[in-house]
């Protein structure tokens, strides 16, 4: 009992370490008090005695005296934590139930007000979000509206651009035939000039303005009345076509400029929010480099539709004057020269023979010349051709000579391309040498052609040292398909 006691003793009123921290409302000069605890609070050596007596039944002994004087030198230094805060404290339980209080009432304004702001800020977001996919929906649909315009003026300038090109191809082929029957003129009125030059070497009583003599002066006139036509159609023909490949010009470049507005448009209209290639363009919405309102910009194709119309109309209307022209010139002159041929009935069938011979071999020799020439343009653009299909290979192959390390491998796919510049090349090769080929020959049939034409002249150039020599030279006239303009 005697170490019970002498444990709890020790043990309770054992002084505080210096790892003790005070109260917050404790004052510094609360540590420096020196007065005895027992002074503070007398109930605590009385205490203290009680709890002695409790703990031990048995009379002390000397040891134990020596120590319970040791503890009460202890007890008169002890500071203890209840005398401390009695002195030191500064509110009061009422103080302290309203601080809670306060406490609690400005959490709860603080969490509504964290919920009133979350609720708008949602509601703004959900509204916000609204808003953005409508208006991103009424632009798209803008977008695709934007689209079907362009996509209607473009069929119409398609449809204006395929009708052009039709009528510009028709109109050409008409100013062929033109220049064709103009270039048969010539033979006709040389021969009625060289047939009166001829005549003019009778002699005698022969010497008479006979009625050979006045078809053949009538010939002549008629002959260049109808060149003097067929040459102010040809400037009119010339001229209408320049006016077509102008207005075709505009057409294809209104249709090119439509071609990639739609295909910016159509990206435009494809564009979403998870699509690839979208980023910020920070300015871009203040920048309007627009050159034309809705309004203007569909009267410039319709004009340029409406003009493209009008020079069709004018187009066409020159054709058809010029299909009447070429048919009533070759009438007249075909009727002159059949009048004209009533006095030259005999000597025919000498020279007549050799001359259209002569005649059909040029005719197949200039359609031979224009076949060479087109074989001619046909081996060019194969040689185009071949060059892309040439650029592709060689141009994989040095992207493949960039290939890192080890991946720089001789394999099947080099092989194959070097095997195709190889084969590409010998093709280059012999088409050349098949365009030099068909250039010779070219060149053998334009000298041929020559020929024939000198051949044809000396022919003529005989019939005229002939007595029948004008007769001869008039079997050259050309035929009513020649005059019209057909070959």
């Amino acid at each position: 009992m005697e170490l019970m006691g002498s444990t709890l003793t020790a043990t309770y009123a054992r002084p505080k370490t210096s790892h003790f921290l005070p109260a917050i409302s404790t004052m510094a000069s609360s540590y420096r008090n020196t007065q005895p605890a027992l002074a503070m609070n007398p109930s605590a050596n009385l205490w203290r005695t009680n709890s002695y007596f409790k703990s031990s039944s048995s009379v002390p002994n000397c040891s134990s005296m020596q120590r319970e004087n040791l503890d009460l030198v202890r007890a008169k230094t002890m500071f203890y934590p209840s005398n401390r805060t009695a002195l030191s404290t500064r509110y009061t339980p009422d103080d302290w139930y309203k601080s809670n209080i306060s406490n609690y009432r400005e959490s709860e304004a603080s969490r509504k007000s964290a919920e009133r702001l979350r609720r708008d800020t949602i509601r703004l977001m959900q509204d916000k979000d609204q808003l953005t996919r409508r208006t991103q929906e009424s632009t798209s649909k803008n977008i695709g509206e934007r689209l079907n315009d362009v996509v209607f003026w473009r069929s119409e300038l398609s449809h204006e651009i395929d009708n052009m090109v039709t009528e510009i191809a028709a109109l050409t082929d008409v100013k062929r035939r033109l220049e064709r029957g103009l270039a048969e003129t010539e033979g006709p009125l040389q021969v009625s000039q060289e047939c009166l030059y001829h005549r003019e070497k009778r002699m005698s009583i022969d010497l008479v303005h006979d009625d050979v003599e006045k078809d053949l002066i009538r010939e002549v006139e008629v002959i260049k009345s109808c060149q003097e036509r067929m040459r102010r159609h040809l400037d009119r023909a010339i001229a209408q076509l320049a006016s077509n490949r102008a207005a075709q010009h505009e057409l294809e470049r209104d249709i090119s400029d439509k071609v990639t507005a739609q295909r910016i448009d159509d990206r435009c209209h494809h564009l979403r929010n998870t699509s690839d290639g979208i980023g910020y363009y920070r300015g871009i919405e203040r920048l309007d480099p627009s050159l034309s309102l809705p309004d203007s910009w569909s009267k410039f194709t319709d004009d340029n539709i409406l003009h493209s119309q009008s020079e069709r109309a004018s187009s066409h209307k020159l054709r058809d004057e010029i299909e009447i022209l070429l048919n009533t010139t070759s009438n007249e002159m075909w009727n002159q020269f059949n009048n004209a041929n009533v006095a030259f009935t005999n000597r025919i069938s000498e020279t007549a023979d050799a001359k259209n011979s002569l005649q059909t071999h040029l005719a197949k020799t200039l359609q031979e010349i224009f076949q060479t020439e087109m074989l001619i343009e046909s081996l060019k653009k194969a040689l185009r051709d071949k060059e892309c299909p040439l650029k592709v290979a060689q141009t994989r192959l040095e992207e493949r000579t960039r290939r890192p390390n080890v991946e720089l491998c001789r394999d099947n796919p080099h092989h194959r391309l070097v095997s195709e510049v190889r084969e590409i090349e010998d093709t280059i090769h012999r088409l050349q040498e098949r365009l030099m080929e068909a250039e010779n020959t070219l060149q053998i049939l334009v000298k041929t052609k020559v020929t024939l034409e000198h051949d044809l002249s000396i022919k003529a150039n005989s019939l005229f040292l002939d007595q029948e020599k004008c007769m001869s030279m008039r079997k050259s006239f050309p035929s009513m398909p020649r005059l019209v303009g057909y070959t």
